[in-house]
């Protein structure tokens, strides 16, 4: 594995003629001419924060420092450093000032502003003086004497005034060069391992950070079966109930039509198609959200979805308790697109559905005795359900050896809901009158 840091490579046998020193020069480099630019920077918003006048800005300078030397620290480790902030809840620039005051690390970035202004970068450059200047100065001592003609002065402490004590100091300074490699680079390792503990988010942050994106993403799941049931509910009581209408207009003017003309072909073949398309559409209605989910749960639900299937199935759904809306219905559409894909590429002669829920999470399994080879990738329809049961921090998996059987299984981490929080519920429409 190549080495993500000055540490790891310094440990490689190679690592004098790799690029590490390279990088751990250029880390140093960069952090010398940032960290002085820095400091005049904070020192001038310093001043004008005792008046209360720059201290948003002071702020913000830190915060302006610490994203550049996430990105500056790339040079010394490879590793992305994450952005520790806060998306804020508003927008706004009063929203984002709020958010970012109220955030540990921000404060931390102000910090390491002011460290860097005023302490890292004369250390940088320090290390850079004695790993890169003193192995130069020594280098360059045949150069100069032959500018000067009869002497040169190395490090500004011993006098050279013949070509083989300037060759013995080149010399030595290529053998520094190398020898000093090894420090410089664990000076910069230091440096990075410094900047990544301070501007990159903690363990507490990452949490909180990961709970946000799962009541996220619980929101977004509910909003999206929030809008599946209004989709289902306007269907049926418009389009549905005026194709009705419809139907019943047209076998009434059947009758009244002269049994033998050309009008009355016409209105059979209308009556017919208008049949055709109510039926499509009940169907269509029953796909988005079927009512026996609403009305009775996932284990009725998944028998109406085997007694459909085109393969003989047997179904173990007993003791099955009411989930969360967004659980059943994840489950039930999975079940539907396994037995779906049964049906259509496997051969099977027979499928099992059999679902569980047991110590806070619900198992779903889908097997048959078919062929086998199934692959997710090849548009089963299955990457979008585990997309959407991932978001419900669950998994699909599918288990498919050549020859059979296959097995896909949902698992979803939920609580079994209570009668009373079930009879509370909304309805996507009424059990009654679907026509």
């Amino acid at each position: 594995m190549d080495p993500r840091t000055p540490w790891q490579a310094l440990t490689r046998p190679r690592f004098p003629f790799g690029p590490w020193p390279w990088r751990a020069v250029g880390y140093l480099g960069s952090g010398g001419l940032v960290g002085a630019a820095a400091g005049v920077v904070l020192l001038v918003l310093g001043v004008f924060s005792l008046f209360l006048v720059g201290l948003p800005l002071l702020l913000f300078a830190g915060i302006a420092v610490g994203h550049a030397e996430r990105l500056r620290l790339r040079i010394a480790d490879l590793d992305p450093a994450a952005d520790p902030h806060r998306v804020p809840a508003a927008p706004g620039l009063a929203a984002w000032l709020r958010t970012r005051a109220a955030e540990q690390a921000t404060w931390r970035e102000l910090a390491y502003a002011l460290l860097l202004g005023t302490v890292l970068w004369p250390l940088d450059l320090l290390a850079l003086a004695v790993g890169i200047g003193l192995p130069a100065a020594l280098l360059s001592a045949p150069f100069r004497l032959a500018a000067d003609g009869h002497e040169t002065k190395v490090v500004k402490a011993y006098l050279v005034t013949s070509y083989p004590e300037a060759l013995g100091a080149a010399l030595l300074g290529a053998v520094l060069l190398v020898a000093l490699a090894y420090p410089l680079a664990a000076v910069a390792g230091a440096r990075a391992a410094l900047a990544r503990a301070l501007l990159t988010p903690r363990e507490s942050e990452r949490r909180d950070g990961i709970g946000e994106v799962i009541a996220s993403r619980a929101r977004l799941v509910d909003a999206f079966e929030a809008e599946r049931r209004r989709i289902e509910r306007d269907l049926h009581d418009g389009a549905q109930q005026r194709l009705v209408a419809l139907t019943m207009t047209l076998g009434l003017a059947r009758l009244d039509a002269p049994p033998d003309g050309p009008l009355a072909a016409q209105l059979a073949k209308a009556h017919a198609e208008a049949g055709q398309v109510l039926t499509e559409l009940r169907e269509l209605i029953h796909g988005i959200h079927p009512q026996v989910l609403a009305d009775y749960g996932l284990g009725p639900a998944l028998a109406d979805a085997a007694d459909r299937s085109a393969v003989p199935v047997d179904t173990d759904t007993a003791g099955t308790p009411r989930l969360p809306r967004a659980v059943e219905s994840a489950a039930y559409f999975a079940g539907c697109e396994a037995l779906a894909n049964v049906g259509r590429h496997s051969g099977a002669r027979r499928a099992r559905v059999t679902a569980r829920h047991a110590d806070g999470v619900l198992r779903l399994d889908v097997e048959d005795d078919g062929r086998g080879g199934a692959d997710p990738s090849r548009g089963s329809g299955l990457t979008g359900l585990a997309d959407r049961i991932a978001v419900l921090d669950g998994t699909l998996t599918i288990m498919s050896p050549p020859g059979g059987p296959t097995l896909l299984r949902v698992e979803i981490p939920c609580p079994a809901l209570s009668e009373s929080s079930v009879s509370s519920s909304p309805r996507t429409a009424s059990s009654s009158g679907r026509g």
